[in-house]
């Protein structure tokens, strides 16, 4: 969110000269090196929604940004990723696209239009593919294409195009990667044709080459074409690193302006975007490709710094940087650098709560750092009438957004926080290994709490009394929740632990551990008991770093080849999972598989590293007590010992609310309640955040 109210000023781009550097594509001039990649939002769905779309991207123009590219629309009905999906296959279509390039071009970027075919990937009866292979993440069984129906799809790839430019777009993009049709038909892993478009490489690369060219004669030259190419598979039957190079270069004589990087098909069992993918892990690829092509090549996947993005370019690793849901988090972002402001930008933590869980659940996409995306219609963030004294309680992430949201509309703010440290839960998880990302959100609450000039008081316990002294208008209650304490005896021995006791490093655990309670934290709680994670004072501190796992250590763990020109199919190697420190069992009281709550693409990466790290998980367990030799559980009636030497409580939380007024009060202030404070079930940092944001908005 941009509540920065910066001024344009004061810019020489001297902290990153390669981002600001123009490319000259002989035809047509980008500003900057900063891509805006595809990310389907939900809005292009629905024609009624394209104004609300237009102001989306409208943003991230004006925040500078060089080049944006539209989520995915669909040449034709069989290629919908989900029924009615977005299109642009009618003239009636035009004046809706219109909306949008007209917004993008008030503010000098650029803008392409992404032509997804979904092929087998598809969520909808009508799915086709080359072969009549099912995929794991669609229940349809698609129709093997026929030659009429290839031919039809290729000039309908080509009738989207002209429409396109019609519409005023500045050029397209052929989605050729993920495991959608066209990289269906490129790999002999879902190409299984014994006619002209499969067999041999040639073969199969016939689609992608005749698509290209039937585009190309439509729009004539003066019009972009991007082809975002699988730059690594991540999928066995995959293409090797040197069928990518063979692909790159029939591309590029097929007539294309530049080349996109895709990462992984949707069905690699390897993580590619989520938080604990080390920054900019996948460049090697990138670059193995730009050293043999003579057009710009585009790098992709995590990359949400500009230091990152400068340095990628300055080693001429890539010619443009791609990010997609750091522009969620940010619409400034490029602004921010443009200003050598890097430390006000809203950093995207990679979580996808807000936005890819959305788009799986067929939500509208937001961000969850970022409440404003994709809803810039919605809420008018205008100066206040009348600025009030306002106190927020709490310096969580919802407290810290409420207070930075009020003080951006003019109110005198003060926010007062019990600890030392701002944060509240998110210190906890920003612990984790592969949540360092965590430690950003922080850092940018932080410096936007002093640039509106919040009075932010440390180490005060707020009290009625306190409050009734200080005459404020409104009160904002965000005082969080605290660890759900358990009935079980035992409970004060001095090897039982709350989750908050373990995470901010007051305990410390020992080499055999019971976690009681698997939700998220039981999760997390795991995670750093396997990697034999500890806290340090040094991680209080407002400028401590921590250390990321390293790529290469982050490829081994998945079974990912890093040698850049890598000869294994689709770039799958044999694991080697990080050694486990402790002894670790995850119980959690309800039968059934554990980690249903998690989110949908996360998840899955959370309950493959407790497996990887051997933890034993328990379903259906009642906790009897705790002695010196351990837990005792029951499980199917059977009472049983676990030897532990340390029990860690994450067994829920509960809200923080005292602050409240009772029933029948009259107080002296409006009082709000926002967060965990108002509600503790099924409490994530999504829901905290919103709420901040929206109580700043309306008081």
């Amino acid at each position: 969110m941009n509540l920065s109210s910066q001024s344009e000023t004061g810019g020489d781009h001297v902290a990153y000269p390669h981002i600001f550097q123009p490319l000259d594509l002989g035809f047509t001039t980008i500003k900057n090196r900063i891509v805006m990649g595809s990310m389907h939002t939900g809005l292009e769905d629905r024609f009624y929604h394209y104004g609300k779309l237009a102001t989306y991207f409208e943003m991230r123009a004006k925040g500078g940004v060089g080049l944006i590219i539209t989520g995915g629309i669909s040449p034709n009905r069989q290629g919908w990723l989900t029924p009615f999906g977005g299109t642009l296959n009618r003239r009636a279509d035009v004046v809706h696209h219109r909306r949008v390039t007209r917004a993008v071009h008030k503010h000098g970027a650029k803008i392409l239009l992404q032509i997804l075919h979904s092929g087998r990937y598809g969520y909808h009866p009508f799915v086709v593919a080359p072969s009549a292979i099912k995929s794991p993440i669609s229940p349809f069984k698609p129709r093997q294409m026929s030659m009429d129906n290839i031919l039809t799809t290729i000039e309908d790839f080509a009738k989207t195009a002209h429409l396109a430019k019609q519409a005023g777009y500045d050029g397209v993009e052929i989605m050729g990667s993920e495991g959608y049709l066209i990289n269906q038909f490129l790999s002999k892993r879902t190409n299984r044709r014994t006619d002209e478009y499969g067999g041999g490489l040639e073969n199969r690369a016939k689609f992608a080459i005749d698509v290209i060219r039937a585009i190309r004669d439509k729009v004539g030259e003066d019009f972009i074409i991007s082809f975002r190419l699988s730059m690594v598979d991540l999928v066995e039957g995959g293409a090797s690193m040197s069928e990518v190079i063979t692909l790159a270069t029939w591309l590029q004589e097929a007539g294309i302006t530049l080349i996109n990087t895709g990462v992984g098909w949707h069905e690699a069992r390897v993580p590619t975007i989520v938080t604990s993918v080390p920054r900019a892990s996948f460049v090697r690829y990138t670059k193995a490709v730009k050293d043999v092509v003579n057009i710009p090549v585009i790098t992709s996947n995590r990359i949400n710094m500009p230091q990152t993005a400068e340095s990628i370019l300055a080693s001429k690793q890539a010619d443009m940087v791609q990010m997609a849901r750091p522009f969620l988090a940010d619409s400034d972002w490029v602004g921010k650098a443009r200003r050598n402001q890097s430390h006000l930008i809203n950093t995207c933590i990679g979580c996808n709560q807000a936005c890819l869980d959305h788009v799986f659940d067929n939500r509208q996409v937001s961000c969850l750092v970022n409440p404003l995306a994709c809803h810039e219609t919605q809420y008018t963030i205008k100066p206040a009438k009348k600025p009030k004294k306002i106190a927020v309680i709490g310096a969580g992430v919802a407290g810290m957004m409420a207070a930075i949201t009020a003080a951006h509309r003019g109110h005198q703010v003060v926010l007062f926080e019990a600890k030392q440290e701002l944060g509240g839960q998110f210190n906890y998880a920003k612990v984790i290994p592969g949540k360092e990302e965590f430690f950003e959100t922080i850092r940018y609450f932080r410096e936007q709490l002093s640039w509106h000039q919040v009075d932010v008081r440390m180490g005060i316990h707020v009290t009625r009394q306190l409050l009734s002294t200080m005459a404020f208008d409104d009160v904002i209650v965000a005082t969080g929740v605290a660890p759900r304490q358990l009935n079980i005896e035992g409970l004060n021995l001095p090897s039982v632990m709350s989750y908050a006791d373990l995470l901010s490093g007051k305990k410390v655990a020992a080499k055999r551990v019971a976690v009681i309670g698997a939700g998220g934290i039981g999760f997390d709680v795991a995670e750093f008991l396997a990697h034999g994670a500890t806290v340090s004072e040094e991680v209080h501190s407002s400028t401590f770093r921590p250390s990321a796992q390293t790529t290469d250590d982050f490829f081994r763990q998945w079974g990912i080849d890093g040698d850049a020109n890598y000869t294994t199919a689709g770039a799958v190697v044999a694991p080697t999972p990080i050694k486990h420190q402790r002894q670790i069992y995850l119980l959690q009281r309800s039968k059934g598989k554990m980690g249903k709550g998690l989110n949908k693409t996360t998840g899955w990466v959370h309950k493959a590293t407790i497996k990887q790290a051997g933890v034993r998980q328990i379903c259906g367990v009642t906790y009897e007590k705790v002695t010196d030799e351990g837990l005792w559980i029951t499980v199917e009636g059977q009472s049983q010992l676990l030897r532990v030497d340390t029990v860690v409580v994450c067994a829920g939380q509960e809200s923080v609310n005292a602050l409240m007024p009772n029933v029948g009060d009259a107080p002296i202030a409006q009082y709000h309640i926002i967060g965990g404070a108002k509600r503790s079930e099924g409490l994530d940092a999504k829901r905290a955040i919103k709420e901040g944001f929206e109580v700043g908005v309306l008081v």
